[in-house]
């Protein structure tokens, strides 16, 4: 990851895509990128109906706010009126800490919150629930627990812009850029998302990391090639199997989130003869071309510009080594993204780019052979295919 990301990432004051409330970003993972306030997303995500209430013996290991000695917040906090359609991981970009106990989770939680209150501004802890290295998993913002037992209603977080009344936010203590999360703290996040599946009735395929929705190195690299095993784990918890998952679960990026996905984005309308700025924001302009090509390819034309699964199966094409062009320079600045070095964003396929994708292949159960169809496009962008579920 480059250093002037992680820099931005630390010092740079964002508005919230949602509300007005003005976000602090810091670390790119602990700090969280998020707002309180974000809380009136538009009436297509909104919420139709009640998710089945389940009982759950995972909830009663969770650590309370009380219990962990959690400051009131310092306004009220919000429910969502919003379908919870996903949930998001992070790390916190904190020390890889050899301390396992519970104290030490209990006493993560408040220096968390001190730092998301008193330096970000914000009314709470900025994610719904922490997992610590020691396999101790703590609710984070308050009601996140009540809220998560009823099934109903999520809290408003403050953990991604556009996604704080519709994903739960997850964060795991530790920075995982080239190392790993201890075995306890994957056996806990993994009982925690079988848990958040089945109060707000998501899947395996639900599961998303920070920077598919954002600017950011969270949740690390040698984290983020462990989703895969992870979401066949929750898979096995829920009892579910990868043939009734869709064939491809594409991320759901929307006028209100940012980042190397929406960069894509942007590379692949440029290549259908838009010119837009390829930076990662989703500007006005950007809403403008993506609903203007939903409306010429006979789609329906989405008001908040979300790239549905046949608005992005619309705008991919299959690529080959030796191919050129604005569809190549996207996979290969995400390919950098995700931390593929040897790729240079030269807007030629050349071997590293096919090596490159060879190895993203093998991660989601892909066929290896270095070309990339729809199942590379949606596996590269962040999204979920159903081979990658297949044991």
């Amino acid at each position: 990851m480059s250093h002037d990301r992680a820099e931005l990432d630390r010092r740079t004051l964002l508005k919230a895509t949602l509300g007005t409330a003005t976000v602090a970003v810091v670390g790119g993972g602990l700090g969280l990128a998020g707002a309180a306030a974000a809380g009136a997303d538009p009436a297509s995500r909104r919420r139709t109906s009640a998710a089945v209430i389940r009982p759950n013996s995972e909830l009663d290991t969770i650590i309370g706010c009380d219990e962990w000695g959690a400051r009131p917040p310092s306004s009220a906090i919000q429910l969502s009126g919003n379908v919870t359609n996903k949930i998001i991981v992070h790390h916190m970009a904190f020390p890889n800490s050899t301390d396992y106990s519970k104290a030490h989770a209990e006493q993560l939680a408040r220096d968390c919150q001190d730092l998301h209150m008193d330096t970000n501004g914000w009314a709470d802890t900025g994610q719904h629930f922490t997992v610590s290295r020691g396999g101790y998993v703590l609710e984070g913002r308050h009601r996140s627990l009540e809220t998560l037992t009823a099934g109903q209603q999520q809290v408003v977080a403050a953990h991604c812009p556009g996604e704080n009344g519709n994903a739960i936010g997850i964060e795991n203590e530790g920075t995982y850029v080239t190392a790993t999360p201890p075995a306890a703290l994957v056996t806990s996040l993994t009982a925690l998302c079988v848990t958040v599946c089945q109060q707000y009735g998501l899947h395996a395929y639900d599961i998303f990391g920070h920077w598919d929705f954002r600017d950011t190195d969270c949740p690390g690299i040698a984290f983020y090639r462990m989703f895969p095993g992870i979401r066949r784990s929750v898979q096995a918890g829920l009892g579910e199997t990868a043939s009734s998952a869709p064939a491809r679960r594409w991320p759901d990026i929307w006028k209100f989130v940012g980042g190397p996905v929406v960069k894509l984005a942007q590379h692949l309308l440029n290549a259908r003869g838009y010119q837009l700025g390829a930076d990662g924001v989703f500007g006005a302009d950007t809403v403008s071309a993506v609903q203007d090509w939903q409306a010429k390819n006979s789609l329906p034309v989405d008001q908040d510009a979300t790239l549905t699964t046949k608005t992005w199966e619309t705008l991919v094409a299959p690529l080959a080594p030796g191919d050129t062009g604005e569809r190549v320079l996207g996979v290969q600045q995400l390919l950098q993204h995700k931390g593929y070095d040897q790729v240079s964003a030269s807007g030629t396929y050349d071997s590293a780019t096919a090596a490159a994708i060879a190895n993203l292949q093998g991660l989601h159960h892909v066929t290896v052979n270095g070309l990339v169809g729809p199942e590379t496009w949606c596996a590269l962008s962040g999204g979920i295919v159903r081979t990658a579920l297949m044991a």
